[in-house]
């Protein structure tokens, strides 16, 4: 028997970082937002190639990364995709995870938003 994770909320709009504003950190996290469409296409790699070890370890790091970079309404979204591979949920379940957390990687921007 699996158990169900559940699913975080995802918030209207963009992300933006909390840390955006700090001018030391602006570049950074300007630097994480510019990677991510890399880091989107490794974990869509991963799982059309059902390489579910890698695709929990891709979603751990970007639940660190993504934390560390102020960006925290990621972060739930990547740690249910890390339980569910980690945790052999079926598919679908996987499935949705994935996309709820591609959806909410889309949605990080630079800058503070205002």
């Amino acid at each position: 028997m699996y158990a169900a994770l559940g699913s975080p909320v995802l918030l209207e709009g963009l992300y933006y970082s909390t840390m955006a504003a700090d001018p030391d950190l602006a570049e950074i996290v300007e630097l994480f937002v510019e990677e991510m469409p890399q880091r989107i296409r490794d974990l869509q790699n991963q799982f059309q190639n059902h390489d579910w070890d890698q695709l929990g370890r891709l979603a751990h790091q970007l639940k660190g990364a993504a934390g560390s970079y102020g960006f925290d309404q990621i972060t739930p979204f990547a740690a249910r995709l890390e339980k569910g591979v980690r945790n052999g949920l079926p598919h679908g379940e996987v499935q949705l995870a994935f996309e709820e957390l591609l959806e909410a990687c889309n949605r990080i921007r630079a800058g503070t938003g205002k």
